[in-house]
């Protein structure tokens, strides 16, 4: 079983343009959103899919399982999904020996920019780069199953 762990952070400014290293479209919408576990469906690129469960109310820490499907299945359940069909691009920047994921949200969540890294340990202490505004590891309102299932976006700070 994997554990996912990671921080959240709203984006300050575009500092970390210059660094990126990767670039990937992700369209991704919910077949289950509850408060302990969630079924996601995503594409990247419109060209690979995979289905992702998660288990756990803890923010920093969940229990996750992803599996490759066919991406015509793929598109075909983001197509009947609950609610918002979220899209963005993620960038990667490498900062101080950690892999920061830069979501940058078009369509309904346009405007919103989010970075997050994925840690090994509930412990480990990445270095904050300057261009990270607020943690919003806990705040539920910044958590794709929100974003992808709340019919609107009240209190929704998108810098700082």
């Amino acid at each position: 079983m994997a554990k996912e762990i990671e921080r959240k952070f709203l984006v300050r400014d575009d500092a970390w343009k210059s660094n990126v290293t990767s670039e990937t479209r992700i369209r991704q919408a919910y077949i289950c959103a509850e408060s302990d576990r969630s079924v996601r469906i995503r594409t990247k690129n419109d060209e690979t899919a995979q289905v992702t469960l998660k288990f756990g109310s803890n923010l920093l820490v969940r229990d996750e399982f992803e599996y490759p499907i066919p991406i015509d299945d793929a598109r075909e359940m983001i197509g009947i999904a609950d609610g918002h069909v979220i899209d963005k691009t993620r960038y990667t920047v490498d900062f101080a020996g950690f892999t920061w994921e830069i979501d940058v949200f078009a369509g309904h969540h346009r405007g919103l920019v989010i970075a997050e890294v994925e840690m090994q340990s509930e412990t480990d202490d990445p270095k904050l780069p300057a261009w990270l505004g607020r943690e919003v590891t806990g705040d539920k309102r910044y958590s794709n199953q929100a974003l992808a299932t709340q019919r609107s976006r009240p209190g929704l700070v998108h810098a700082l």
